[in-house]
């Protein structure tokens, strides 16, 4: 090329080297440097250098070609996005934002730098930052003028206006990925994930290689608890894309998910040695610490959080979650800060009214403590949908169903299969240290809280589900002997993956599980059920003042709290007349009180031999994934029985609900 370029020249120069990112981005890089070298600072080279360097894995070498270059070129458009697409590779999450919010200011119509600036805002923990950044990702894919109209909803948040539109677009052109994919995102923004995993896989069957649609079923799979099923699409899009952060990110949550735990903690720590600067991955990475019975460690990452993101709340709390952490006078003073801080998020901010509690009841400093967990309830509380009627009603349909007789006529079918040992009751009663007890036995192995149950029951007909005749309970008694054995090996097939060690017999935990009795002895009539209970103004509080990660809505409001306990008593009550014996209670006092008799009588209803490991359970390395995991890494403690007797004054609303329930409840 000679030193001196006509206009014509060069314009093929340029364009041959753009032309070459896509086939050779090595040959593009020479190419640029040599129009470079004729014409030393050509904004159009220096972009192509910078692009070449960034798809060769140069990531370096791209930041000094754009950063000189984004300064002295502030309105290109494609300059800021590759400039933030490159610290987004090199984890300067904060840089990267910044480019990429210019980009998309400059050109709002770049799919590909939404995407991007979605991936960074998630990282950070700016949920509705991402999501706004996610409609607008929509919006600018599409180009229909009616999926246009439905991206403005959705960008809007207006949800049943851009569910309309989109479902009048799909009657008539019902084979358009892009639809299929924003109706699926209008589902899974109101939480219906049931609904919008078809939608996404119809979409992945049309277009295969729609890697946005992808991520979205891995999401949406895992917010179902069905990781085992969301990691092989995160395998793939991984070979894709091994840059995308977001990627390992989730793959790691699946790890934790199915019981993988060290595979787990490796993996959060490759994301972290790489990309340093992200305290909702830091949290993540604290949580499978603490689930792995790391303690320090897990101390530390969340530390590491806060010190990142100080007004994020989850990581307060998560320290508090362990149970053994004080908090000193400064960390107090630094969330009581955040809480009179102008900007912070309803997420935030119920997180550190719980951490706070806890921080003032360890002082005792109860009537503040409680003034916090109740602010916190009443926060989360108004995220979630409960209906203490509905709920008793589902009980009482419940009780009508499951009687003698309904048991004696299908005495026959189910799996026969004696592995699965189901633990019950409410939440904060005492079920991961029967767990940690029963995981202690040579012949038993804990899993977690599987959600299998639930799943199979809600796929039955749970009420409000399209297309299923009888709704849940009452569609159990059209089920055949052939196809109450088929949903027990299913459930068998399902948990499978939890178990590692080759025991015998495992252990579900979920004690939401109380309400699918009927369904367990219908088609798993070996296995055992245990009911942990425990003083109802006890379990009541224990679990008031908790923040569960999911589910437990009847848990922020006290009066909730106690129909919700004497409904789950009626009910045990009832199974303990229809199926007599078919159930083991455990009563938490009582197994404080004289644990060696109580896990005798345990182990004997398990027809487990008595092994002395079983009275160490505290001594037990196993990962423990419940609020409770690091209380069961220590010998049985007496002195958190009578805790709620500290905040009575405050408990009217549970005592009152509870009734006649509270001289009864042991049954």
């Amino acid at each position: 090329m000679a030193d001196t370029v006509p206009a014509g020249s060069l314009a093929t120069a340029l364009e041959n080297a753009t032309r070459l990112l896509t086939e050779d981005a090595a040959l593009a890089e020479r190419q640029a440097g040599e129009i470079l070298r004729v014409v030393p600072g050509d904004p159009r080279a220096v972009l192509i250098l910078g692009m070449a360097r960034r798809r060769r894995g140069d990531t370096a070498g791209a930041l000094r070609a754009l950063d000189p270059l984004a300064r002295g070129q502030p309105r290109s458009a494609q300059t800021h996005f590759e400039l933030g697409a490159a610290r987004a590779t090199l984890g300067e999450t904060a840089g990267a934002i910044e480019a990429l919010r210019r980009a998309v200011e400059l050109k709002p119509d770049m799919p590909e730098a939404w995407r991007t600036l979605c991936d960074q805002l998630g990282l950070i923990g700016d949920d509705s930052g991402a999501q706004a950044a996610y409609a607008q990702l929509i919006r600018a894919s599409v180009h229909d003028p009616r999926l246009m109209e439905a991206a403005k909803a959705l960008c809007d948040n207006r949800l049943a206006v851009a569910e309309r539109l989109l479902r009048a677009h799909l009657q008539a052109t019902p084979a358009d990925p892009a639809a299929l994919r924003m109706l699926a995102e209008v589902a899974t923004r109101l939480g219906r994930y049931a609904d919008a995993q078809p939608l996404l896989e119809r979409c992945l069957e049309l277009s295969p290689e729609f890697e946005g649609a992808r991520y979205n079923l891995a999401i949406v799979l895992y917010r179902q608890q069905k990781a085992a099923e969301a990691m092989p699409h995160l395998d793939r899009l991984l070979a894709e894309a091994p840059d995308n952060p977001a990627y390992p990110n989730l793959l790691a949550a699946c790890l934790g998910l199915v019981g993988e735990y060290d595979r787990a903690v490796t993996a959060y720590r490759d994301i972290l040695a790489a990309r340093p600067n992200q305290p909702k991955i830091w949290l993540s990475y604290g949580h499978a610490l603490k689930t792995a019975g790391r303690h320090e460690d897990a101390i530390d990452a969340y530390g590491r959080a806060i010190a990142q993101a100080p007004g994020l709340g989850e990581a307060y709390w998560s320290l508090a979650n362990l149970k053994t952490v004080p908090f000193d006078r400064a960390q107090e003073a630094a969330m009581q800060a955040q809480l009179e801080g102008p900007r912070i998020s309803d997420e935030d901010r119920l997180h550190l009214h719980f951490a706070l509690g806890k921080a003032l009841e360890d002082r005792e400093a109860h009537e503040a403590a409680f003034a916090h967990y109740a602010q916190g309830s009443v926060l989360r509380r108004s995220q979630l949908t409960y209906d203490a009627e509905a709920a008793h009603a589902q009980m009482l349909r419940a009780k009508a169903l499951f009687t003698a007789s309904f048991f004696a006529d299908r005495a026959v079918g189910g799996s026969l299969a004696p592995d699965p040992i189901f633990i019950v009751g409410l939440p904060r009663s005492g079920s991961t240290l029967i767990e940690q007890i029963l995981a202690s036995h040579s012949e038993v192995e804990g899993t977690m809280e599987l959600p299998e149950m639930v799943s199979i029951a809600r796929d039955l007909g749970e009420p409000g589900r399209k297309g299923k005749g009888a709704p849940y309970p009452e569609i159990l008694s059209e089920l055949a002997s052939a196809n109450r054995v088929r949903l027990g090996e299913e459930y068998l097939e399902r948990t499978r993956i939890q178990r590692k060690l080759g025991r015998p017999r495992f252990i579900d935990k979920m004690p939401n599980n109380f309400h699918h009795i009927g369904l367990i002895h219908l088609i798993l009539p070996k296995a055992q059920i245990i009911d942990a209970r425990r003083h109802p103004m006890a379990a009541g509080f224990s679990a008031f003042k908790q923040h569960f990660a999911r589910g437990q809505a009847f848990s922020y409001d006290l009066a909730d709290l106690g129909r919700y306990y004497a409904d789950y008593v009626e009910l045990m009550s009832h199974f303990d007349t229809v199926l007599p014996g078919r159930v083991h209670r455990v009563i938490y006092e009582d197994l404080v009180a004289d644990t060696e008799t109580e896990v005798r009588r345990l182990l004997d209803y398990c027809d487990l031999p008595f092994e002395p490991g079983c009275l160490r359970f505290h001594e037990n390395r196993r990962a423990v994934r419940t609020a409770s995991s690091e209380q069961v890494r220590r010998p049985i403690f007496r002195n958190g029985l009578d805790q709620w007797r500290r905040f009575e004054p405050w408990l009217g609303p549970l005592r009152d609900a509870l009734g006649t329930t509270l001289n009864t409840w042991r049954g």
